[in-house]
């Protein structure tokens, strides 16, 4: 017997990957956890019938011969099967685009970074010209879109746009995947939204803002993602952990969302026994205190700040800046000659404003040209921290339409980055 099975709580990257694989596999039997995401289950309700799925109580595993993983590489969140790991005549396959340390062993693997595990799965597919209904190039596009946010994430690669326009060539209908995509949110996540509002906190590790949120529930709920996510936006927060614990079942479900690349929510997640992207993780626990956890996620966060490029690396130093008192002609020669477009304003080492060239414009007179700077500049002046990633920093200068952000420690300028450093690091042009 052949099966091809993936993680407890299945999303749609998950489904859709289990079913490429058996038509990869071919006579391969999809085995689906008992455990499944409610838009998945709500799929599955209208079209089990057409997938031919299975569980576990529908195969005995002492007959199987190969078993394909996919969308997870750790034998604990797979459903049932621990028996299978001492198995040594056991064939595995494993198709996963999450690189975290895994546990399953296999005999042929295939990692990748792309947003979404089926991704790779089409590859193969194209590759062996097997064909695909409508049905389940439907599918295969819900797992896409679900795991890369519609092509939005930054995980998302060219190649999952390639594999989304492959499957809409296969007819994928997108009106079927808004349906199934479409977050379930009733009264009872609309209750614990508003619990969690009452009860909002906010505070700054490592240069994040930072929400943890506990609250009891009980029994199941549905959607708690959806609920986390319009908490984050609402609060205004960089990251946020929702910690849900039902006191009877005596579990915690932790479920996080970032918007900060420099925490990894995905990591802190696996760190807990889940798992997740770096954007969007959950995990569950079981006999835990709930002020634990949270003082858990803290010390995790503290340790889990990536070593990538901050600020610090990409800011210019010493800073050229003018003091309040400067005659605005004495700062457009600055400016020319330093080949700059702004700079900083200060006041006894205080930054108190920006001066830019579109400021120039303000000058109806020439008489106005001896006006100290302190008449001209902008005095609600945007700064960054050393430590934000330079994503943070391009998000600032959009939203706020400015080309550059003073760089403050301590409440001095330290550095400076403008809108080209941002630029020339995500096209991959900074210097060797």
């Amino acid at each position: 017997m052949r099966i091809v099975t993936t993680h407890k709580n299945t999303d749609f990257d998950a489904l859709a990957s289990v079913i490429a694989a058996t038509l990869l596999y071919s006579s391969s039997i999809p085995i689906l956890p008992k455990s499944l995401n409610p838009n998945v289950k709500a799929f599955l309700s209208i079209h089990k019938d057409l997938l031919r799925i299975s569980t576990v109580d529908d195969i005995d595993l002492n007959e199987i011969a190969r078993l394909v993983v996919v969308d997870v590489n750790r034998w604990e969140r797979l459903d049932r099967m621990a028996d299978l790991k001492t198995r040594d005549d056991l064939e595995i396959f494993l198709w996963d685009h999450h690189f975290n340390e895994g546990n399953i062993a296999a005999d042929f693997e295939c990692r990748e970074r792309t947003g979404a595990t089926v991704t790779l799965l089409i590859r193969q597919l194209k590759k062996e010209r097997k064909s695909i209904t409508p049905i389940q190039a439907t599918l295969f596009l819900a797992g896409i879109y679900e795991d890369t946010g519609n092509l939005s994430f930054p995980s998302t690669t060219a190649e999952d746009a390639y594999a989304a326009a492959y499957l809409l060539e296969h007819k994928a209908d997108l009106n079927i995947i808004s349906t199934f995509l479409r977050p379930a949110y009733g009264e009872k996540q609309k209750d614990i939204l508003f619990k969690m509002l009452e009860t909002a906190g906010r505070t700054k590790i490592k240069g994040h803002t930072v929400s943890i949120n506990k609250i009891e529930v009980s029994g199941h709920v549905d959607s708690l993602a959806v609920v986390v996510r319009m908490y984050m936006e609402i609060v205004n927060v960089d990251v946020t952990f929702g910690i849900f614990s039902d006191s009877e079942r005596e579990r915690c479900m932790v479920i996080g969302r970032s918007s900060a690349d420099g925490i990894d929510v995905g990591a802190i997640m696996r760190s807990m026994g889940g798992g997740g992207h770096p954007h969007a993780g959950s995990a569950v626990l079981k006999s835990v205190n709930p002020d634990a956890v949270e003082t858990w996620i803290q010390e995790l966060i503290v340790g889990n700040q990536q070593t990538s490029v901050q600020i610090s690396d990409l800011m210019s130093f010493p800073v050229v800046t003018v003091s309040v008192d400067t005659p605005m002609d004495a700062v457009a020669k600055i400016l020319r000659q330093k080949g700059c477009t702004g700079l900083p304003v200060v006041d006894n080492d205080t930054l108190v404003g920006m001066i830019s060239r579109r400021d120039f414009r303000r000058i109806k007179k020439e008489s106005q040209l001896t006006t100290p700077v302190r008449a001209f500049m902008t005095k609600n002046v945007r700064t960054i921290d050393p430590g934000r990633s330079p994503m943070e920093a391009a998000r600032r200068m959009v939203k706020h339409d400015i080309g550059r952000l003073p760089v403050v420690a301590q409440g001095k300028i330290i550095g400076i980055i403008t809108r080209s450093d941002a630029m020339r690091y995500f096209y991959d042009l900074l210097p060797e």
